[in-house]
């Protein structure tokens, strides 16, 4: 098969959807591999090591999106449409729910499109966010505490504290992986941490794995409204998979939160969780205030440490790629439920429910399709 590994041209897009090592097991089972030019730059990677690997350099988009399978890290953006086309199988994050314009451009081109995000297994899991929920997660309380700083806007706190000061208030709302790892963080900065889930289990699970150094608080608008009145930094690590970002958090308990404390949204990409957060970010100008509250809505961070995540998803992502390319797309979907599950447009339509439901469009089974 010819296989495209197209440059992320999203901004402070660093990643890159296969590294060389990646390239080496795929020429090795009989692939093409065609890499755009500078794909990998943001990621340390040379053109000269993809060659070495056994890739073919190509000067142009146009070259990666006629391959048979083109692999991306983040969803197409509007000047990338144009090379969109029937027969074209597509594998990257899409995050579709929130962006119906994108939806639209893949059924009318008629693009196979596979979400990474979707891509389940049968115990429920999702091994190909879970490794940028863990980046996101990790980097949220680092980024918060950085905005915090008087010089940044912030309110001027030290999430550690010090001796005879108070230690700084972090509430991160949602127990998955994201927000688990966002916990570990701050409270490895010495912050006050509380997480806040609708999952009574998970909660159960958090205050044992964190040996009760962590505050749980059940999920309810009580709860929530009243962490936020004394928080410094928010977290915003909600998912459901498939499905926009539920609105969490009103206006009036972000304006209920003090001048100068800082909201992370890690779910921004799938619309994010908070009332106020109707922008998305990027990292040249990541913030701004509403409400008196500064707020981050990057909706790429790992993208700023390349070298650390586009190796984090190629090891969560090669294996699928692999099975992509081994067999026609029908065969791979009939025989590997985890791809299947991931699929969002096949053939001109919709076919993850969920995505429909939230773009308000209809939907189509994809057994019926395959």
């Amino acid at each position: 098969m010819k296989i495209g590994i197209a440059k992320e041209i999203k901004n402070n897009e660093n990643r890159v959807a296969l590294p060389p090592s990646g390239v080496v097991e795929l020429v090795a089972l009989g692939h093409e591999v065609l890499v755009e030019t500078k794909a990998g730059i943001g990621s340390a990677i040379s053109d000269a090591q993809y060659q070495e690997a056994g890739a073919k350099i190509v000067a142009t988009p146009a070259e990666i999106w006629a391959c048979e399978l083109v692999l991306k890290v983040k969803e197409p953006v509007k000047e990338e449409y144009r090379y969109f086309r029937e027969g074209l199988t597509l594998f990257t994050y899409l995050h579709m729910a929130a962006n119906r314009e994108l939806a639209e451009a893949l059924l009318a081109a008629k693009v196979n499109a596979i979400a990474y995000e979707n891509v389940q297994t049968d115990d429920g899991s999702l091994p190909l966010l879970a490794p940028m929920s863990e980046i996101a997660g990790r980097m949220a309380p680092q980024l918060g505490a950085q905005f915090l700083e008087r010089q940044r806007g912030g309110k001027g706190v030290l999430l550690s504290g010090v001796p005879g000061v108070k230690q700084g208030k972090v509430v991160i709302i949602g127990g998955g992986i994201s927000g688990t790892n966002a916990a570990k963080i701050a409270n490895g900065l010495g912050a006050q941490v509380t997480i806040i889930d609708i999952n009574l289990n998970r909660l159960k699970e958090l205050d044992n794995q964190f040996n009760g150094q962590i505050q749980t608080l059940a999920s309810n608008q009580t709860n929530i409204q009243e962490a936020l009145r004394t928080a410094d930094l928010v977290i915003g690590a909600v998912l459901l998979p498939g499905h926009k970002a539920p609105q969490l958090v009103t206006r009036e308990m972000v304006a209920g939160m003090s001048e100068g404390s800082v909201i992370v949204d890690i779910a921004i990409d799938q619309g994010g969780i908070f009332a106020t957060g109707d922008q998305v970010t990027t990292h040249d100008d990541p913030t701004y205030v509403k409400e008196g509250v500064i707020h981050y809505a990057v909706a790429n961070m790992p993208g700023a440490v390349p070298q650390t995540s586009t190796y984090a998803l190629s090891n969560a992502t090669l294996p699928y790629m692999k099975r992509l390319a081994a067999k026609p797309l029908a065969e791979v979907l009939s025989e590997n439920k985890a791809l299947y599950r991931g699929v969002n447009t096949y053939q001109g339509h919709l076919t993850l429910a969920a995505v429909a439901e939230d773009l308000g469009l209809p939907s189509k089974n994809l057994n019926e399709l395959i």
